[in-house]
């Protein structure tokens, strides 16, 4: 066989966690909204392969026909999620260590802001709910519960953002969130950041809770700005 007629090999096609969805509202609507979380939960980062969705899995997972599997593609291929490759079929998208680095930093900008704005207008009992976040943690290393750690520093960086009542700055950070949140699941159990990151964390919410508009704003800007120093420097297997 000439190397010309040598047929394409697929990659495997990721199976994505999604369920089955209800008939009423968009099926379109329902399936994108799936899609972007399954997509958003899963580990894109965790290997150099590309990874491929296959519709016919898609459409029995989830109960419907390809039509509103592929129309919520569209979108998310629109959002620059998603992205097709002639004859080969439809891959996530991943960014490279540069990308990465300059989405933590505009992260960084944005969530900085959000700070800011969260010393003016969150309550006190909404920023509470902030340190109740960490509590479980109290008496242990972030190290010996690192899934449930990683999780509450997602969390943590999402209510910053919601709790500055800024609908701009929550729709302008969305389509980031996904690869930001990917590499911070990624890098925290790496070298002592958890510990290092409670730290930050708890620094942050003494700063909100003091109303102190300039120091909750410089410490979360570093704090993601360290993040982005990191990858830099340690995440090569993003290129």
């Amino acid at each position: 066989m000439s190397a010309q007629s040598q047929p394409i090999v697929q990659p495997a096609a990721l199976a994505l966690s999604v369920q089955p969805i209800n008939a009423g509202a968009s099926l379109r609507d329902q399936a994108y909204a799936m899609l972007r979380q399954a997509i958003a939960d899963a580990d894109i980062y965790q290997s150099r392969d590309e990874i491929r969705l296959d519709e016919r899995v898609l459409s029995e997972a989830m109960g419907v026909s390809r039509t509103p599997i592929r129309e919520a593609m569209t979108l998310l291929e629109q959002e620059g999620f998603l992205r097709t490759v002639p004859r080969r079929g439809i891959y996530i998208m991943r960014k490279t260590k540069r990308e990465i680095v300059e989405m933590i930093q505009m992260w960084a900008a944005l969530e900085s802001m959000a700070a800011r704005l969260a010393t003016l207008n969150a309550s006190d009992a909404e920023i509470a709910q902030l340190r109740r976040m960490f509590d479980s943690f109290r008496d242990s290393t972030p190290a010996e519960h690192i899934e449930e750690y990683s999780d509450a520093n997602i969390v943590f960086h999402q209510a910053i953002v919601q709790l500055s009542k800024s609908q701009i700055i929550m729709d302008t950070i969305r389509n980031i969130f996904i690869h930001v949140r990917a590499i911070r699941k990624m890098t925290i159990s790496q070298s002592d950041r958890a510990s290092r990151s409670i730290v930050d964390h708890l620094r942050i919410i003494e700063a909100l809770e003091k109303r102190d508009t300039e120091l909750a704003e410089r410490l979360v800007r570093q704090h993601s700005l360290d993040l982005a120093d990191y990858v830099e420097k340690h995440c090569d297997f993003l290129d």
